[in-house]
């Protein structure tokens, strides 16, 4: 799925079972060793992923450890994202020279179990466009999509600004015929080659019963969404 929602720069290896022996070291192996067997085993498939995407561009094989807020810590030159829900595990990679961020996620294509949920990561006006998305694609779980763009806006973001993110800082505008969403951040954004994001740009698709988001923020500043322009308050991006 990822292959083909991300620039060619990035190396994708995704699975839909988990490996058997996914080859962690002991400082992976560590982190959860107390932990059931179900996220034993997503942990160790999402890094086999990960370790199979950096070889085909040459990186190293090393651990690849949780850091701060859990991001995984990529070797030096090398950017990535993880992804795994039940039956899936994706990892996307780039060399720090032809990418500056990625951000990728995989959810059930299937409404969120806890109604109170949309209320906690949707703002009224993402919450209001629903009824018209799903008139337009019924086949897509728009309120899952809004959380798995979400997730994949932070993926690309906490690298950029070690800073949190809140749901409500940004507001994602997809688009249901392109298969693109546009995620419009209500906070100053990261400075990248001069110019200060304000959103970023992604690309979405449904298939086989999963909605998957990524975003491949390129280091071609043409690229990029306009920046500031009142008295640092980042302002919409265009479409």
């Amino acid at each position: 799925m990822f292959r083909d929602l991300l620039p060619e720069q990035v190396a994708v290896v995704e699975t839909a079972g988990d490996v058997a022996e996914p080859g962690l070291f002991p400082e992976e192996a560590e982190r959860v060793a107390a932990a059931v067997d179900e996220r034993r085993r997503e942990f160790g498939t999402v890094r086999y992923c990960a370790r199979a995407a950096l070889a085909g561009l040459g990186g190293p094989r090393v651990p690849l450890l949780p850091g701060e807020r859990g991001a995984p810590q990529w070797p030096e030159g090398f950017i990535g994202a993880m992804t795994h829900c039940l039956g899936y595990r994706a990892a996307a990679v780039a060399r720090a020279t032809e990418m500056t961020g990625i951000g990728i996620d995989a959810e059930p294509n299937e409404p969120l179990r806890d109604p109170g949920v949309l209320k906690l990561i949707a703002l009224p006006e993402e919450r209001a466009a629903l009824p018209g998305l799903a008139a337009r694609r019924p086949d897509v779980s728009w309120e899952r999509l809004l959380f798995s763009a979400k997730e994949s806006v932070y993926k690309v973001w906490f690298p950029l600004t070690h800073k949190w993110l809140d749901f409500e800082e940004a507001v994602i505008e997809p688009d249901p015929d392109a298969g693109t969403f546009t995620a419009r951040l209500l906070v100053p954004g990261p400075v990248v080659a001069g110019t200060r994001l304000t959103g970023f740009a992604g690309r979405w698709a449904v298939r086989d019963g999963l909605v998957g988001t990524a975003i491949g923020l390129t280091r071609d500043p043409a690229a990029a969404p306009p920046p500031e322009t009142q008295d640092g308050v980042p302002q919409p991006a265009q479409p």
